[in-house]
């Protein structure tokens, strides 16, 4: 992956940061804490690659994340515009650090590539 698509994912998860700042009365460790929590999304696996991928892909897609967050600010309730917070910011890492979204032919093939040792 380019260097300026990594960039701009960085700043996306500067976005992230500067949405919980402006948006939420939780302390900041709040924010780092919950930060890697979608990555329990990883035990869809426990259910087989196509299930593990469906899951998993659902909690690091970004429109599913602004739409936690747009709804939570819409309808003033902190928790849910948090939780979409949390999940851009960490979809927003995971692609800066070359992680994307799963395929069904298994965990390490990604939109992005294939990962681990090749």
């Amino acid at each position: 992956m380019s260097k300026l698509i990594k960039l701009e994912e960085v700043a996306m998860f500067l976005l992230a940061m500067l949405m919980f700042e402006q948006q939420c009365t939780l302390s900041w460790w709040w924010f780092f804490g919950c930060l890697l929590l979608p990555d329990l999304s990883m035990l869809g696996y426990l259910g087989g690659p196509r299930t593990g991928a469906w899951v998993y892909n659902f909690f690091h897609h970004k429109g599913v994340a602004l739409l936690a967050y747009f709804a939570g600010t819409w309808f003033a309730f902190e928790p849910l515009a948090f939780a979409g917070i949390v999940l851009f910011a960490h979809s927003s890492l995971d692609r800066a650090f070359g992680y994307g979204l799963k395929l069904a032919t298994g965990f390490q093939d990604t939109h992005l590539g294939r990962i681990g040792k090749k």
